[in-house]
C-alpha cells in the first residue's frame, strides 16, 4: 500500500501573506481612523469541520465582534482572539 504524504503549504504560506498584508494595510491607513486587524476564531463547531470544534459559532465570533466595536483608542495592525492580543 502506497502511503501518501500531504503537503500542505498552501495553508502557512496563505496565513504568512495574510499577516503581512494585515501589518501592511494598517501601516497605510494609519491616522484614517480605519483600523486592520487579524482575529483567530478558534476551533469553532461548524459544517465545515462537521461540528467537531470545541466552542460554538457565538463563542468563534467573540474575536471578530471585539475587533468590529473598538473605538478611535483601539489597537490596530495586530492579531488577536477572544482574550486579546496574540504573538504572529
Amino acid at each position: 500500500m502506497e502511503v501518501r504524504v500531504f503537503n500542505a503549504i498552501a495553508y502557512p504560506t496563505s496565513k504568512a501573506a495574510l499577516n503581512m498584508v494585515t501589518v501592511e494595510y494598517a501601516k497605510e491607513l494609519a491616522g484614517t481612523g480605519i483600523k486592520v486587524n487579524a482575529a483567530d476564531r478558534g476551533y469553532t463547531a461548524t459544517d465545515l469541520n462537521g461540528s467537531r470544534g470545541t466552542q460554538t459559532v457565538e463563542e468563534g465570533a467573540r474575536a471578530s465582534v471585539k475587533l468590529a466595536l473598538l473605538d478611535d483608542a483601539g489597537p490596530t495592525g495586530g492579531f488577536f482572539d477572544a482574550r486579546g492580543e496574540v504573538p504572529w
